[in-house]
């Protein structure tokens, strides 16, 4: 006998019964909800594009395991008419820094480190100014800016031009605090796992971040080098506003030296696939248990980004590994932002309703700095009817056995 089954085609909703031998496959109408959002949410990044005169952005969005949004805005240059595409490069600067953690964690997967490790196992010459405190700093450590070093420990010999390994060697000289206990930003501190990685597997960060990151995503044209952006047939270039006008200034070499901190150059499409791993939607590249790691607090973390206010009241303010997190009242948002040689990028994981949004763009502004949490208020005020929605077609499939209808 064959099967009856209830399905819907398209954007009808009127249930169509049609007789098979054996299911047919459910193709269901689109959330008009979300598809409402999406525009509101369009017309507010053109309105900050054109308010604000950034010359380029490319902003993405996944809900649960669909990119619901990909979109390119603006011109690759000032006064240019190259659009911005999904394939734009842009710098991502200090969201490399999820990157780090999220290597890390795949090794830590693969029983190649452990969170918990000594840096001093890996590396026997590391030093702080404590020995003892030497002794006690982790991989965990690193990757959370709990080394007890002051805040931004030698970023200005990062911008020198510094090698990294020259840098590291001079922590010794820093006077330094208690480890695992007061949150201090780092770009040469968190890179040392670049360092650690490099020791524990015998390749450089860079090629484990291709091996283990970029080539399974399929991050096209992601890389982790100066050369990498430089030659890269399309990149958005980056700019500074000068007599208040946007100026078209060069790629620089600078933070390459602290690839693992900021030196990651990806385009929105590489972020999309990257986004999906976030989401715990590639545990072939990721667990999800390696996930509720990194986005689990370890520190209190005053939030750098005050637009996220926006959202609602902010309870507490963490970081965890390679990530910010931020506590509402009944909701948590895991967020990082980047700034580097005038390119700007945020990121936002909401992993309650598995949402997750990337920005980026060639010129700092109201676009990165608002456009999440601007799009967390739009989506927060259509949460109830987008799930209203969702739940009239979760309707199971009917199975029944019946006679054949003529």
């Amino acid at each position: 006998m064959p099967v009856v089954v209830a399905t819907w085609y398209g954007g009808d909703e009127t249930p169509t019964v049609v007789a098979e031998t054996k299911p047919v496959v459910r193709v269901l109408p689109q959330n008009p909800y979300v598809e409402k959002l999406l525009n509101a949410y369009d017309d507010v990044i053109r309105e900050l594009m054109h308010d604000t005169g950034i010359p380029g952005a490319a902003v993405a969005i996944i809900r649960d395991t669909t990119v619901i949004f990909q979109q390119g805005y603006g011109v690759k240059s000032i006064g240019g008419s190259d659009s911005v595409n999904h394939r734009t490069v842009f710098r991502i600067g200090s969201v490399s820094k999820c990157f780090a953690a999220m290597l890390t964690a795949i090794l830590v997967e693969e029983n190649v480190v452990h969170w918990d490790d000594p840096v001093v196992k890996y590396l026997p010459d590391f030093q702080l100014k404590s020995p003892e405190y030497t002794r006690q700093l982790t991989i965990r450590h690193l990757l959370s800016h709990t080394t007890g070093l002051p805040y931004h420990t030698y970023t200005t010999l990062v911008e020198d031009g510094m090698e990294l390994k020259e840098m590291i060697a001079r922590l010794k000289d820093v006077n330094d605090g208690p480890v695992g206990e007061l949150y201090s930003y780092q770009n040469v501190a968190f890179s040392v796992i670049g360092e650690v990685i490099h020791a524990a597997t015998g390749k450089t960060y860079e090629q484990m971040l291709e091996e283990k990151i970029f080539r399974p995503l399929t991050m096209r044209e992601a890389s982790a080098t100066y050369e990498g952006i430089l030659y890269h047939p399309n990149v958005a270039h980056p700019h500074l506003r000068r007599h208040r006008q946007w100026k078209e200034i060069a790629i620089s070499d600078k933070y390459y030296n602290v690839a693992p901190a900021g030196g990651i150059n990806a385009s929105i499409q590489d972020m999309t696939q990257w986004m999906q791993a976030m989401l715990g939607n590639k545990p072939h590249v990721i667990s999800r248990a390696s996930l509720d790691t990194l986005y689990k607090p370890f520190v209190r973390a005053a939030s750098r980004n005050r637009a996220y206010r926006k959202i609602g009241r902010i309870k507490n303010n963490y970081y965890g590994l390679g990530w910010r997190i931020l506590q509402f009242p009944n909701d948590t948002l895991i967020y990082h932002g980047g700034y580097v040689n005038g390119y700007r990028s945020e990121v936002a994981i909401y992993p309650k309703d598995r949402i997750a949004i990337c920005i980026l763009a060639n010129a700092p502004g109201d676009v990165t700095d608002t456009g999440i949490p601007l799009f967390m208020d739009l989506y927060l005020e259509r949460r109830d009817s987008i799930q209203w929605w969702d739940r009239q077609l979760e309707i199971p499939l009917a199975f029944h056995h019946a006679p054949m209808r003529p």
